[in-house]
């Protein structure tokens, strides 16, 4: 039984995902330190250079090699810059199922781009990788993200009450927990319609073999990890 993603490439029109690479550090950091972000994610704040190249040239690719899920930079086709994050999660290789987490950069939002990166990622799981559940969880006040749960065909099953904590920011700046819901969402290769209004055309390409990156090396589990990005709950602010 295969237990690894492979080392994949996802285009779509507008959009490519791909492994992170040592050049994405910068426009990393700062996405990560956006305040939405902070307030919707286990991200560390604030998040700092070391976390952001710790994140790109090493745990994000343990991620696939050590089979727990797989991490993809949504950079754009033509300009090449980073505007989100792509990440399944809590993969299960027997039922062939998995989370999906998203972050958008704040210079990205308002474009569609997370509900195309979403989209582009489930054609490819359910088509080449033969899953049978994409799960998304949201926060029960994150309406943007629950809004491309919405937007690429996710069916709402439930809510986990008082199951996760978000940050609030007060004002003067500082940052406080509190508890919140979650809505559970899932996506099954019989949801996906043939065409496609949200900018994710449905005959997305996938190729092998990312070029380019950096070396990655051992670690741990994202939700464990001090200097990862944080485990996002449908972090997405179109």
């Amino acid at each position: 039984m295969t237990t690894t993603f492979p080392d994949v490439t996802i285009s779509t029109d507008r959009l490519v995902l791909r492994p992170f690479e040592e050049d994405d550090v910068t426009a990393l950091a700062e996405m990560m330190n956006d305040e939405h972000v902070t307030a919707w994610t286990t991200a560390p704040h604030p998040y700092t250079h070391a976390d952001a190249h710790s994140w790109a040239t090493a745990h994000s690719h343990d991620e696939r090699t050590e089979g727990r899920g797989l991490v993809l930079a949504v950079t754009e086709f033509l300009t090449q810059r980073l505007v989100g994050i792509v990440h399944l999660r809590n993969t299960d290789w027997r039922t062939r199922t998995t989370e999906a987490g998203y972050v958008t950069a704040p210079w990205a939002r308002g474009e569609g781009y997370a509900s195309e990166s979403v989209l582009a990622v489930a054609q490819w799981l359910f088509g080449d990788q033969h899953f049978e559940r994409l799960e998304l969880r949201t926060a029960a006040d994150n309406t943007a993200s629950q809004q491309v749960a919405q937007k690429i065909g996710c069916i709402s099953e439930g809510v986990l009450r008082n199951a996760w904590i978000v940050r609030v920011q007060a004002a003067d700046g500082s940052w406080t927990e509190t508890r919140t819901d979650v809505i559970v969402w899932s996506l099954l290769p019989e949801d996906l319609d043939d065409t496609d209004e949200y900018g994710a055309p449905l005959g997305y390409e996938a190729w092998e073999g990312h070029s380019g990156r950096s070396a990655h090396h051992g670690g741990h589990a994202f939700a464990q990890r001090a200097d990862a990005p944080g485990r996002p709950v449908g972090a997405d602010r179109n």
